[in-house]
């Protein structure tokens, strides 16, 4: 990609981040298209679909996530590294309001140019979760599908305002509910 091509793609993108964390994934693609002094034919050239501009903004994201799991997984406890993996995944989806609601519907669609990233992301959660199961930190019977429902559940709590303030604790409900007893009895609150 051109010089100038790669500047006018990464100035939409982080146009759309501003506005899809203001408004939502819903955002009007016009009005992202405004904001970036473009026109909408601009931006469906870079990302011809709403879909596309969101795997695009949101690749980064599922990286790093993704990367985070792999760097909690060795150089943390499992219990740790499970509860630290799920807040900075669910503070990361209550940022794009919505967002949870398109990744659900993405694992479930191949076509979906957000499944591979969202299984990815998926499978990252269940390796930590799976090796606080080894550890006997977690319950056995939750499984990296219960974990992802739990945190779109997390993000969704988190995206309500008469519920933001109730968020940590909430949070420490959820992940004490995923750990075992002997795991979660260290006393945080929120």
């Amino acid at each position: 990609m051109r010089a100038d091509a790669r500047k006018n793609r990464d100035h939409l993108l982080a146009v759309a981040g501003a506005v899809i964390t203001e408004q939502g994934v819903d955002a009007s693609l016009r009005d992202i298209a405004r904001r970036a002094d473009v026109g909408l034919a601009t931006l469906l050239r870079h990302f011809p679909t709403r879909e596309a501009l969101l795997e695009a903004l949101l690749r980064t994201s599922f990286d790093a996530l993704t990367a985070r799991a792999g760097e909690l997984e060795t150089s943390s406890s499992p219990e740790d590294a499970l509860v630290s993996w799920v807040r900075d995944y669910t503070a990361w989806a209550t940022e794009y309001r919505g967002v949870i609601v398109l990744m659900a519907a993405a694992i479930g669609a191949p076509e979906s140019a957000l499944h591979a990233a969202c299984v990815t992301l998926r499978a990252s959660g269940a390796r930590l979760l799976t090796r606080a199961q080894a550890a006997g930190v977690a319950r056995a019977d939750v499984d990296g599908t219960d974990l992802f429902a739990l945190i779109a559940a997390l993000a969704w709590l988190g995206e309500q305002p008469s519920l933001a303030p109730r968020a940590d604790h909430l949070f420490e409900l959820v992940t004490s509910a995923i750990l075992t007893s002997a795991a979660s009895g260290d006393g945080a609150s929120g």
